[in-house]
């Protein structure tokens, strides 16, 4: 038992890996051409509230990683490109399978071996955990004919709670996972960690 303990504290401190953030994108060649990297205006997609501090980290991720490809910012009016900003977050609710605690009951008789055992066996992990399902959209669109010249989405799964499930955290990393590789392939799933 305490050649246990140690290793049995240290799964219990290690956080949880990260789960890759898997990213599709779509494009034409004629779409790319007309794409540039004029000055775009960063906003919520429509139906979404625009102005709410819900959606704000991922507007700041997704301008944030523009900006770093290179992409100027201009005023709603005056943007050539206007890119729209889609967030949708769901708790995945994990059911218990069964109980923290098992007992296992084993025996034999006759002989010189006979006897009887008991095991009792504990549940560290602490049971199943919700997971939060999140998948960030953006579409990249002529301001003048309102079409479509990017598109993409990155979803990821984290466990409830951890700090990578956090908006913030998240915004960020799924962000830069979508524009990671600017424009990519079309229609190709990739997976980024």
């Amino acid at each position: 038992m305490r050649r246990l303990l140690p290793f049995a504290l240290f799964l219990v401190a290690t956080p949880a890996l990260a789960a890759p953030v898997e990213v599709t994108r779509f494009h034409t060649s004629e779409s790319l051409a007309g794409l540039g990297k004029d000055a775009v205006f960063v906003t919520g997609a429509p139906g979404t509230d625009r102005a709410s501090l819900e959606n704000a980290p991922w507007l700041d991720a997704v301008a944030r990683e523009l900006g770093a490809q290179g992409w100027g910012f201009a005023t709603a009016g005056a943007a050539d490109r206007v890119v729209e900003v889609r967030v949708e977050r769901e708790t995945l609710h994990q059911e218990r399978r069964r109980g923290p605690v098992s007992v296992g009951v084993g025996g034999s008789t006759g002989g010189w071996n006979s006897g009887f055992g008991l095991g009792v066996g504990f549940n560290l992990g602490g049971g199943p955990k919700d997971r939060i399902a999140t998948r960030l959209g953006v579409v990249i669109r002529d301001r003048a004919t309102g079409r479509a010249l990017w598109e993409g989405r990155a979803e990821n799964v984290e466990t409830a709670g951890s700090a990578l499930a956090q908006a913030e955290p998240a915004a960020r990393r799924m962000a830069h996972a979508l524009f990671a590789g600017f424009p990519g392939r079309s229609g190709d799933t990739i997976k980024v960690k």
